[in-house]
């Protein structure tokens, strides 16, 4: 593996764990909007990832890509609650609204450990760039 690879690794860790925290600000934007259906709600967004690994003949190839990969953004199935409030102008004809299924909670755990991972990808980074430089500094 070229030293030049664990660069694009990082950066495609990086770049997962973004798209990460900007789909928990929605959830976050989005956890008490009310809906005058089921279907209208908000749902709360999960992004999908997967590892690439390129292999050629059961090694890695030096010209492979090595990270991650978004797969998509699928919305969640949990249950959509609904609430009696006959007064509120987006209640339905029974007078029930419609809230997201965003939980809160899990969405703070979710940008504390998507921060997280995007602070150890940038700690890879300049890891190795140190080792990098003190490795040039060697020939001196």
């Amino acid at each position: 593996m070229s030293m030049f690879k664990i660069f694009d690794t990082a950066g495609s860790g990086m770049a997962a764990q973004s798209l990460r925290l900007n789909t928990v600000a929605s959830n976050l934007a989005n956890a008490d909007s009310v809906s005058s259906t089921q279907q209208g709600a908000y749902r709360a967004k999960e992004p999908l990832f997967a590892a690439v690994k390129q292999r050629v003949e059961g090694a890695m190839a030096d010209a492979g890509t090595v990270g991650v990969k978004v797969d998509g953004v699928t919305e969640s199935q949990a249950a959509i609650p609904s609430r009696y409030e006959p007064g509120n102008p987006m209640a339905d004809a029974n007078g029930y609204v419609y809230g997201s299924n965003v939980n809160p909670v899990d969405e703070l755990v979710n940008m504390i450990s998507a921060s997280r991972s995007y602070q150890n990808n940038v700690e890879v980074m300049n890891t190795t760039k140190q080792l990098m430089v003190k490795t040039l500094d060697l020939g001196k």
